[in-house]
């Protein structure tokens, strides 16, 4: 994994790459989440190893904020395995007679055959920003979560998970009436009741969208990712004081 959905862990690719060659594995890598971070210099040393990999799967709709849907199955094969798996060789469709070349037919190396063209989304926002760009995007999303994680140490009741590795950053807020009582037998299952009722609130409100789940025997904790070119140092604060003024009297 390159970017694990809830706390945006990578995997260490060269060392299953090793394990893989010696057992002559197939590799395939998800970072449908965190692919992106290649665009950026100074973080693409997270997927360090991904050259070694048979396969990868990357969402540019997610962190690049590409249109729905855009998704990349990207393959060291040149063999047109795609075409092996997939291909119906439905000649009503794909006739094999053609006056140009068949292979340019590929809608018979997909799953779907019928589909829209979710590349050009990509193509048009590559060309709109740039490269450039959108190294300017990942970055700016590590700055803002960075500064989120700082000013929440800076804060009573927020406790993190543990030091974000990408741009997920996952909390519990403590109100007031549970601070000091970590100890206490209830306490546990009065912090997994925090969260759904500030997420009911600033649903009902209007505020915000903020998700938040249990991970194994942790009980529910919010996770916010931050990606969104529009986003602000400004918004983070506000994200921050929102949070706060929704849970302070539970």
């Amino acid at each position: 994994m390159s970017g694990t959905t809830v706390q945006g862990v990578f995997d260490p690719l060269d060392h299953i790459a090793d394990i893989c060659d010696k057992h002559k594995l197939w590799m395939h890598v998800d970072a449908c989440w965190g692919g992106s971070v290649l665009f950026s210099k100074k973080h693409r040393h997270l997927m360090k190893g991904v050259d070694r990999a048979n396969s990868v799967a990357w969402n540019p709709h997610k962190m690049l904020v590409a249109g729905l849907q855009c998704s990349a199955l990207l393959l060291k094969d040149t063999t047109n395995l795609l075409k092996q798996c997939h291909s119906a060789n439905a000649t009503y469709l794909f006739q094999q007679d053609k006056f140009y070349d068949v292979n340019l037919d590929i809608g018979d190396k997909s799953v779907q055959c019928s589909r829209k063209v979710d590349c050009l989304k990509l193509w048009l926002m590559w060309k709109a920003v740039g490269s450039m760009g959108l190294e300017e995007r990942v970055d700016k999303a590590f700055i803002h979560a960075r500064y989120l994680v700082e000013q929440m140490k800076k804060r009573e009741g927020f406790q993190l998970l543990s030091m974000p590795e990408f741009v997920n950053v996952c909390f519990w807020f403590i109100p007031p009436s549970l601070r000091g009582k970590e100890g206490t037998e209830d306490y546990q299952e009065k912090l997994a009741k925090v969260a759904p009722v500030i997420k009911e609130r600033m649903m009902k409100q209007g505020t915000m969208m903020v998700g938040y789940q249990p991970l194994g025997n942790k009980v529910n904790f919010f996770r916010v990712t931050v990606f969104s070119p529009l986003l602000s140092q400004k918004d983070m604060d506000f994200f921050l004081d929102e949070i706060e003024r929704l849970g302070k009297d539970l």
